[in-house]
């Protein structure tokens, strides 16, 4: 495996059609990348440790594929800021990431959001991430505060905004399985958002709760 190719190098061979010299590139893109993620899958991901070592492999096998594709379709906005390795490990990476939730929310349906408390739920396990104690006169505080976010969402935007930001903000949940679920596109989703989140600043400013005070009072 060559690794020691110029960026350049990496661009100009990437970039030829079917010739040995490029499908030697890729093979060393390929087996540089699956070697990258199978650690990233075992030693970062402890949501997988229960997997053996043979089904990450294959894993990293799959999603290095996937990754040398991503690449090759978008070595045009490589612009050179760094390694060539480095950037496209990061592709890798993302592409593992994105993969993972994928299939974390395969037969994942919006219809399980409406689910009565789900809002609350996801709002009060974001208090209960805080690292460290609070006082009870904060605690109090933080819960009336969550209170009143949901209440904004219930009153400030339509049904639709609400449902694309409680799955991608609250659950995080990929944008491109909300916008499949909601049977959109990633960009009117995005603008979906945007709105909502711009209703929601507005609704909350108006109760006299500024988002910075929000963030001080989880900070």
């Amino acid at each position: 495996m060559n690794l020691e190719r110029a960026n350049e190098q990496w661009f100009e061979e990437l970039s030829q059609t079917d010739t040995p010299t490029q499908a030697a590139a890729l093979d060393d893109l390929r087996r540089y990348l699956q070697r990258g993620i199978f650690y990233y899958l075992s030693r970062e991901r402890s949501d997988l440790a229960s997997l053996s070592s043979e089904e990450l492999a294959q894993m990293a096998e799959d999603f290095s594929q996937d990754a040398t594709l991503r690449i090759l379709d978008n070595l045009h906005s490589f612009r050179g800021d760094s390694r060539f390795t480095t950037w496209a490990m990061k592709i890798g990476t993302r592409t593992a990431i994105s993969e993972l939730r994928r299939a974390r929310y395969k037969d994942f349906s919006l219809d399980e959001l409406n689910a009565n408390g789900e809002l609350i739920v996801g709002l009060d396990n974001s208090a209960n991430t805080h690292q460290h104690p609070v006082s009870p006169e904060k605690a109090t505080e933080q819960q009336d505060v969550l209170r009143i976010i949901a209440d904004a969402l219930n009153e400030a935007l339509t049904e639709r905004q609400r449902t694309a930001l409680e799955a991608v903000t609250l659950q995080g949940i990929s944008m491109d399985i909300v916008a499949e679920q909601m049977e959109t596109n990633r960009n009117a989703l995005y603008k979906l958002l945007h709105d909502a989140r711009k209703k929601l600043r507005t609704h909350l400013e108006a109760q006299g709760v500024a988002l910075n005070y929000i963030m001080d009072l989880f900070e």
